[in-house]
């Protein structure tokens, strides 16, 4: 899509935030909504794991990539499915991509719930309508994880 972004790649020092925290996450400390992402490498096959924020709504896991078309993003698309770890807690989840209202929604849900963390990800600010997402919603991946 014209004007799409691919992703906001991390600074050096928002990569070394995500390594200890992510590390912090994986022993199970962190607030009960964060997990550490894991997910195949599409080409190396390797283990990747990132911090992530898990939104909870109306009973359903929903998965946001606030930089765009990230690394994890296509990894996870190629895979079909991922990983999500808190302590010795271990999920397996396929992806089902969103669109439509429905993604505005999720959209609109995770940057009101997560502001502090993701609002300099996003163009609008938090508690906008829903509509203003409209115009943005295809620059953020967006998936409702179904548990394996």
């Amino acid at each position: 899509m014209a004007g799409q972004q691919d992703f906001r790649a991390p600074t050096a020092g928002e990569r070394v935030f995500n390594r200890a925290f992510g590390f912090l996450v994986g022993l199970g400390l962190g607030f009960s909504h964060n997990r550490l992402l894991q997910v195949r490498g599409r080409k190396s096959g390797k283990l990747y794991s990132t911090p992530i924020d898990l939104l909870e709504l109306n009973d359903k896991k929903f998965l946001v990539a606030p930089r765009g078309r990230t690394q994890w993003v296509r990894n996870a698309e190629a895979a079909g499915e991922i990983s999500l770890k808190k302590g010795r807690n271990i999920q397996q989840f396929r992806l089902r991509p969103l669109s439509g209202s429905e993604k505005l929604t999720v959209l609109k849900a995770y940057l009101d719930r997560f502001r502090r963390e993701v609002q300099t990800y996003f163009p609008v600010p938090a508690d906008s309508p829903i509509d203003t997402f409209e115009s943005i919603a295809d620059n953020y991946p967006a998936f409702e994880l179904i548990s394996v």
